[in-house]
């Protein structure tokens, strides 16, 4: 019996150990924005795409239309134990270009700036039914045409 009680204690302070261990804050970094040091070498006006990118590298986001701004996004996601992750902290940069190709404006959004959009459940019908290879052939008994499958007898033998 003496000797079960160290063990115990051993099997005891594991438990803790680990559970401990469970609690602690687990970090993910998701993304990249250019640095301040980096975005302070563009030039608004100056540069062109092709400069930014060479510069500050190509975002891995752009715009919906071709000639729209670049987008950089960064974020770092905390989850601690069994509790679901939340995000503590987003950067978006969005760096515009005129007509021309040149940067027009440079600009930061943080998280405090971000909206939740809700998005749609409603689904667009496909038209397609669960009706199997009888089903299919009986509903086709009416539709059968012999001209569009044999083609057009009047013209057979014709040159």
């Amino acid at each position: 019996m003496a000797r079960a009680f160290p063990a115990v204690r051993m099997a005891l302070a594991a438990i803790v150990i680990g559970a401990l261990g469970a609690c602690t804050t687990s970090v993910r970094n998701h993304g990249f924005t250019p640095s301040d040091e980096d975005l302070s070498t563009l030039q608004v006006g100056k540069d062109t795409r092709a400069t930014v990118g060479n510069k500050v590298g190509r975002p891995s986001i752009g715009g919906l239309m071709a000639d729209s701004g670049w987008y950089y996004v960064q974020s770092r996601w905390e989850s601690r134990g069994p509790i679901a992750p939340k995000e503590a902290n987003r950067q978006v940069l969005a760096i515009s270009f005129d007509a021309q190709g040149r940067v027009e404006q440079i600009e930061r959004f943080g998280l405090e700036q971000g909206r939740v959009v809700t998005l749609s459940r409603r689904v667009t019908d496909n038209g397609v039914t669960k009706s199997g290879f009888v089903s299919q052939m009986l509903g086709n008994v009416g539709r059968f045409n012999p001209n569009q499958f044999f083609g057009d007898n009047s013209r057979r033998g014709r040159l």
